[in-house]
């Protein structure tokens, strides 16, 4: 019986192990990836590459950069400074929304804020949208509209970002929908029955000394101590850790610390009962 206890925990482990490891490879394993399906492409258009790098969610806010790449037409051969001016124009942001470079310049990183629509209290499946993202470019004095292709970058580590199209036009407005990876939830819930192992452990060994199934062990007590302690870092461990007050903490945080609190207690009044004082020696 305890042979196949030990094989089913085993295999058990690995079958985890393997799960864990095919979804971490299965969310991009934290390199950059091209997102396609934005919108037309064409070698003698202005590319505009978005760089999503950063989002925060507890601020619900997603931060990207603008690579500008102007038309070849656009461009001295020689310098590759702008023939004229050049206007990027980028709807449902924060800052940066114009940006004009003057006939001459070189084009440079525009860096972006955008807010986000989501709720972090729903950690860790929760999910956030922007508003409609439209991007374009102007040149010369008379700000004549220029075809673009728009090219989106995912360079979130533990996210998934979707796009989708509010119009049927090619240049019709698109939405970023975001959501967490597989993998990122998975190492959540494995970090919050951590907490939740911690506490029946806890709880079982202080009650089987108490009904005086096992023998009081004095150097326990840290391990008690240990454990208690060790909630706070392992709740700061969590991906992108919720803030504090979230739903995880009413019902698991909590109550974890109530019932390790309780198992402390209990093993300390069997140190009571387990290690009471020898009668004074008769003189």
């Amino acid at each position: 019986m305890r042979m196949r206890l030990g094989v089913f925990g085993l295999v058990l482990f690995i079958g985890a192990y393997v799960t864990s490891i095919v979804l971490y490879a299965q969310s991009g394993m934290g390199h950059a990836r091209e997102i396609s399906g934005i919108g037309p492409k064409s070698a003698d258009w202005t590319e505009v590459t978005v760089d999503v790098e950063e989002i925060q969610s507890k601020s619900s806010l997603l931060q990207a950069n603008l690579n500008i790449t102007p038309a070849p037409q656009m461009l001295d051969p020689l310098t590759h400074a702008l023939k004229e001016d050049f206007t990027l124009v980028a709807s449902s942001v924060l800052t940066t929304g114009k940006r004009t470079w003057r006939k001459g310049t070189v084009v440079d990183v525009v860096r972006i804020s955008g807010a986000l629509d989501g709720d972090v209290a729903n950690w860790p499946f929760d999910r956030y949208h922007t508003g409609p993202i439209d991007i374009a470019v102007f040149s010369g004095a008379d700000q004549i509209a220029q075809p673009v292709t728009i090219t989106l970058v995912d360079r979130l580590l533990g996210w998934k970002i979707q796009v989708n199209h509010l119009g049927t036009g090619e240049h019709s407005p698109y939405q970023l929908i975001l959501y967490r990876s597989p993998s990122t939830v998975a190492f959540g819930v494995l970090i919050l029955g951590v907490f939740i192992a911690l506490a029946a452990l806890a709880f079982f060994v202080a009650f089987q000394t108490v009904r005086g199934r096992r023998r009081f062990q004095p150097p326990m007590t840290t391990w008690y101590a240990a454990m208690l302690f060790a909630i706070m870092p392992l709740r700061t461990a969590l991906p992108d850790a919720p803030p504090s007050g979230c739903w995880i903490d009413v019902t698991i945080v909590l109550w974890v610390i109530v019932v390790l609190v309780i198992s402390m207690v209990l093993y300390i009044y069997c140190w009571w009962l387990h290690l009471k004082p020898e009668p004074a020696k008769p003189t």
